[in-house]
């Protein structure tokens, strides 16, 4: 059951196709919102677009690749033709199949992971933003990632294309505020959307201090928090969905106080 907060409004959700941003246009059109999806492959997008349709909720197809600014331009345009404005813009689309270590990179690399990952968020922000300007209202969230703050191994460009997407969430927030735009971003921990073993999950939950691995619904709550009107005052913020991994100063499997040394303590089953 729902509150279905979200009806009558609009949300476009890019990179939707599957895994997180498929996550977040189900939960959006559950809660009674007219959901948008995006993503560059087509197949996809029908079949969550038939999903949503069949649990009841409205839906439309955008297939396009949003690092091209005629294709924005064109989906955009679509969306107020059959919906109207949009509402919420929820900036999902990215690659994260990136890693090549530095000595290793080259230009094509660089330019591919900035082009998709970062260059996709200005052309979706700028196009929607110029509307919701106009209109004195809306919301732009943004998929960072924890390689914003720290690093991964192996993946400076898309570590550089997160970074910039919160510089840019923040630089937004200021521009925008004025206009009633409020700009924010999840950061996703260690979400298991790459189709991982048992034993392969069981290694990498030993870093996550709640002791599991997250899944693509986990984030749907942060991001349709920051999208409704209780984060009304909130802007230029980041919501890390991590299971505690960004706060710890070492990961669990090498800690100099490690979890098998936490003191016993029986589970109250009342």
């Amino acid at each position: 059951m729902t509150d279905r907060r979200f009806e009558g409004r609009v949300v476009l959700v890019s990179g939707a196709g599957a895994g997180i941003g498929r996550a977040v246009a189900e939960r959006f059109a559950a809660e009674g919102a007219r959901v948008a999806v995006n993503d560059v492959k087509a197949e996809l997008v029908g079949a969550v677009v038939a999903a949503i349709t069949a649990s009841g909720g409205a839906a439309l197809a955008v297939p396009a690749d949003v690092s091209d600014a005629g294709q924005v331009e064109a989906m955009f345009a679509r969306v107020e033709a059959e919906f109207g404005y949009v509402d919420v813009l929820y900036n999902n689309a990215g690659l994260i199949d990136t890693a090549r270590h530095f000595l290793e990179a080259d230009e094509g690399w660089w330019d591919r992971i900035t082009r998709v990952n970062l260059k996709s968020v200005f052309l979706c922000s700028h196009r929607a933003a110029r509307v919701m300007a106009r209109r004195r209202r809306g919301v732009i969230i943004s998929t960072s990632s924890g390689g914003a703050t720290r690093a991964h191994r192996g993946n400076v460009a898309y570590d550089a294309t997160k970074g910039g997407i919160e510089a840019m969430t923040r630089a937004m927030a200021l521009d925008l505020a004025p206009y009633g735009v409020r700009v924010n971003g999840v950061v996703p921990g260690f979400i298991n959307t790459y189709g991982l073993t048992e034993a392969e999950l069981r290694v990498r939950e030993q870093t996550v201090p709640l002791g599991r691995y997250g899944t693509a619904g986990d984030m749907t709550g942060a991001a349709l928090f920051l999208a409704s009107d209780d984060a009304a005052y909130i802007t230029g913020q980041f919501v890390a969905v991590d299971g505690g991994v960004l706060v710890q100063q070492r990961s669990a499997n090498v800690d100099t106080f490690p979890v098998e040394g936490f003191p016993a303590v029986e589970a109250d089953l009342a």
